[in-house]
């Protein structure tokens, strides 16, 4: 598979000025820019920055940003499924996980989730992806904003709506484990029945399930 990466950038209106939104990043880029210290949801800043950076390297991988100035406020990422999870058994190059998607407090309420998703499927670059993502309700950051579990649980899907994701049923038992959880899926207009099929076959280890 041919991984596309056609390089986006656009402006969003911040408190303080533009919020500039692009990607995906190359990897010596992001190295010179620096993490907003409240971006700490899984690691702390300076490991998710070398984090980010390593990604951004992958052949699949790619990260967009949301900085102000020099300092990404906001990030999304796109890697092959972690060899520990049950999406790579497949062994699928079509299989694309959506892994991360984080904004700093001060610049929640600003569109930045919905930018930087749209930005990593401008203009069809993951057309010919399988793009997945799991929602977990225990990532959630429920204190800070103020939603309970259903509320919350109604924005990521209305996020990963507005790129086509849909609701995908699954006997995975960590998405299985609380109702809230779930598993969002875009199949790209590129992608081969071949493919389609394989992935129901991961995505469901009891066959009678589908």
């Amino acid at each position: 598979m041919e991984h596309l990466k056609r390089y986006q950038m656009f402006t969003r209106p911040g408190k303080d000025g533009p919020i500039v939104v692009e990607g995906p990043v190359e990897p010596d880029r992001l190295r010179q820019y620096q993490l907003h210290s409240a971006l700490d949801a899984f690691r702390r800043p300076r490991e998710q920055h070398e984090a980010l950076v390593e990604i951004a390297g992958l052949p699949e991988g790619r990260i967009i940003v949301a900085r102000d100035g020099e300092t990404v406020v906001g990030y999304v990422t796109f890697h092959y499924p972690d060899e520990m999870e049950r999406w790579s058994e497949g062994g699928m190059d079509d299989l694309i996980e959506l892994g991360a998607i984080e904004v700093a407090d001060d610049y929640r309420s600003l569109g930045l989730g919905k930018a930087l998703i749209l930005a990593a499927f401008a203009d069809g670059q993951l057309d010919n992806a399988i793009v997945y993502t799991t929602e977990y309700y225990w990532h959630w950051d429920l204190d800070s904003s103020g939603l309970n579990v259903w509320e919350y649980r109604e924005m990521m899907e209305k996020l990963m709506k507005s790129v086509g994701m849909v609701w995908f049923a699954t006997d995975d038992p960590e998405i299985c484990a609380h109702p809230a959880n779930c598993l969002m899926v875009r199949i790209g207009k590129d992608v081969p029945l071949s493919s389609a099929e394989q992935f129901d076959r991961v995505r469901f280890r009891q066959r009678f399930m589908y």
